[in-house]
């Protein structure tokens, strides 16, 4: 069984992906921002003890995977996995289909 898809679908999806990579890079620069803030408030106000290295550690951290998602470098469950698995999925259900036929 192969699945045509329509230049509608290729349309769709690449334009899911412009708008994943405009979100990424949106946050990017809303994380860049607001670190610098922090780290203005910080060095203002307390310079002895670094608090916005905090945010900017967590806060990074999920912006790094945020990244990894959006340009499909996730090497444990990206989409090659996904696709990988759903063929093994169907090739047991069909292995099973025909077995007790």
């Amino acid at each position: 069984m192969e699945i045509i898809e329509t230049e509608v679908d290729r349309f769709r999806k690449a334009k899911k992906k412009v708008d994943e990579i405009r979100g990424f890079y949106i946050s990017l620069i809303v994380y860049i921002l607001v670190i610098a803030f922090l780290a203005f408030i910080n060095l203002t106000t307390t310079p002895h003890y670094l608090w916005f290295l905090w945010p900017l550690l967590g806060w990074g951290i999920g912006i790094l995977f945020h990244a990894m998602k959006v340009f499909n470098y996730l090497p444990f469950l990206g989409k090659d996995w996904e696709n990988k698995k759903m063929k093994e999925f169907l090739e047991q259900e069909k292995q099973n289909t025909t077995k007790w036929k």
